[in-house]
């Protein structure tokens, strides 16, 4: 090999191929008309197919356990280009638990796939009888519950030990219809006396061990900054091609300011849930992905602000997919935790740890 040549890492080169791959299908998939129709409440068959096909849910599981096997900040970074293109399918959703259930049972699943409980204080208790693992407990606003093949159940038992259980749709029958204000599916479950059997039930892994809270902040930190990014890049289209009094948008210094002071709070969202990804896996995860949701949940709300701002009225019409990014940064705001929670969170762990693990923790040593 010439000194002139660096070596090719294998994962590095699959995870630029998957990414590459990933764009290209939802660039091609992922239509105004197929998001008008999912707003509508139809379910999204060819878009899920497509990425069924091209082994996306499976991207964060192990490659022994039949997944792809991206490290996990490529597929964190999978996620955040999801975000960008807002394909109205599980695929965060499914990522996460699929990769979850092939490190607690060694085995893939394949279909679409979701977490519950979500909620900030909800818990879902299990007991094992003679037929099987009995739920008990009600879970609210859980992502795509009745479209799902299967919802991933955290539960604890008597003794407070975590379990997975992977229940079935057709087990789910008393759930409440509900969207949220992007019209993705978000149903409350009521899952007393639901009956898994046993080889759909085992222990939670120590990465979820605690719940599915901070993964699944960690997911819709990297789907806003997808979200945002998508923002910029329409006002910034739409500044430079719609004109006022002979010029464009853009060449106005209010709406230059105004979309430099969005860049910035992008910029700094980004490099936030960037963080967070590297962090997946490793005793800094906690920490970084509640600085990442806080954040970005932050930023979203300024960006979505200034965006449509940019675009005037022509941003509040149907016409315009300006509105499937911005509902959506809106909605996944407030899922797994508000910036507010988060922020109280981050306040106790600091504390906790005293002053003096303050600024390694800052400047990350």
């Amino acid at each position: 090999m010439s000194a002139n040549v660096m070596p090719v890492h294998p994962e590095a080169d699959l995870s630029s191929i998957v990414l590459e791959q990933a764009d290209r299908l939802f660039r091609g998939e992922v239509t105004k008309e197929r998001m008008a129709e999912a707003d509508r409440g139809t379910w999204p068959s060819a878009i899920w197919a497509a990425v069924q096909q091209a082994g996306l849910p499976l991207a964060l599981t192990a490659e022994q356990h039949g997944g792809v096997g991206l490290p996990p900040a490529d597929a964190l970074h999978l996620i955040r280009r999801a975000g960008y293109h807002t394909p109205p399918v599980p695929l965060a959703e499914t990522m996460i638990a699929a990769a979850l259930w092939a490190e607690a049972s060694g085995e893939a699943i394949a279909g679409t796939l979701s977490l519950a409980p979500v909620g900030v204080s909800e818990v879902i208790s299990i007991e094992r009888g003679s037929g099987g693992y009995t739920l008990r407990g009600t879970a609210q606003r859980v992502p795509w519950a009745t479209q799902v093949d299967h919802v991933l159940v955290h539960a604890y038992d008597a003794g407070a030990s975590p379990w997975l259980a992977l229940v079935p749709r057709p087990s789910l029958q008393d759930a409440k219809p509900r969207t949220n204000l992007a019209n993705e599916p978000r149903e409350t479950l009521t899952l007393d006396g639901v009956v898994v059997r046993e080889a759909a039930v085992r222990a939670a892994p120590a990465s979820c061990a605690g719940g599915f809270l901070l993964l699944g902040a960690a997911i819709r930190a990297q789907q806003m900054v997808g979200a945002m990014e998508r923002c910029l890049d329409y006002a910034l289209a739409y500044a430079m091609e719609r004109e006022q009094f002979g010029r464009p948008l853009g060449r106005f210094q209010a709406v230059q300011h105004m979309l430099a002071d969005a860049a910035g709070q992008y910029a700094a969202a980004a490099a936030a849930a960037e963080v967070a990804g590297e962090a997946y896996g490793t005793d800094d995860f906690a920490f970084a992905t509640a600085v990442a949701k806080a954040r970005v949940g932050e930023a979203t709300g300024k960006v979505a602000e200034v965006c449509h701002q940019v675009h005037g009225a022509m941003g509040f019409t149907q016409e315009h997919p300006l509105h499937f990014a911005t509902r959506r940064l809106w909605s996944w705001r407030d899922e797994f935790g508000h910036e507010t929670f988060w922020q109280e969170r981050i306040g106790r762990m600091v504390c906790s740890a005293g002053g003096e693990a303050l600024w390694p923790k800052l400047v990350g040593k």
